[in-house]
């Protein structure tokens, strides 16, 4: 599994004007090419009177699928250069639609790709942005003599606390990256002598957003 990527949590859409022809991006989070193929058709559905809907898409990480069209515009002047933004901000599971409505005057293949481009950053820009990564969920049982160390290695080396509870014992939940995880385990039963128990519930993505951890 990827240790972390960059995607968004909630679409967006923006407009850019270009000698009378109207742009129009909408972006829109996906995790499978079929989502990403049903957005398209709603979205040429909605926009039936549209000049064109050109699209791009990226799915996954390790090996992603790439896609994009030009929807009858001069070749590669719409959907690659679509693609190629989410590309250079390192994007994926999401799709991008720009609709053009034709103002009457032709822009030229630099032009279209300037236009497609610039259409595609201002969908981004209305976008929540955010960072996927890789956790373990761990539970730790200790008690009460133990816990003040174990959360003052944790806030040290900005590990996620899920989930705190106390009771005649203490047990946290908390998020590990993979990287951070055989360390994370021996140091904890290093401050512990060995006294902590600890049990991994697997792994899981979350994100960090406006102060809360969200689990995906």
């Amino acid at each position: 599994m990827t240790e972390s990527f960059m995607t968004i949590i909630e679409g967006g859409s923006g407009e850019v004007l270009i000698k009378k022809s109207r742009f129009i991006a909408t972006v829109y989070p996906v995790s499978t090419e079929e989502e990403a193929i049903y957005f398209i058709d709603d979205l040429k559905k909605k926009f039936w009177d549209a000049s064109h809907n050109c699209y791009a898409y990226i799915i996954g990480t390790e090996k992603p699928i790439l896609r994009c069209s030009d929807d009858g515009e001069p070749s590669k002047t719409a959907g690659r250069p679509m693609l190629d933004v989410l590309l250079h901000h390192e994007l994926t599971n999401l799709v991008i639609v720009v609709t053009r409505y034709f103002g009457g005057t032709l822009l030229g293949t630099g032009g279209l790709v300037k236009a497609y481009q610039s259409a595609a950053i201002e969908g981004l820009n209305n976008c929540i942005i955010i960072k996927k990564i890789l956790g373990n969920k761990i539970q730790i049982t200790t008690d009460y003599n133990m816990i003040g160390k174990i959360q003052y290695y944790l806030n040290q080396d900005h590990i996620t606390i899920l989930s705190s509870e106390y009771t005649d014992i203490v047990q946290l939940t908390i998020l590990v990256p993979p990287t951070q995880q055989d360390y994370c385990t021996k140091k904890i039963a290093e401050l512990t002598n060995n006294s902590a128990t600890l049990m991994m519930n697997g792994y899981v993505y979350f994100t960090n957003l406006n102060s809360e951890v969200i689990l995906f």
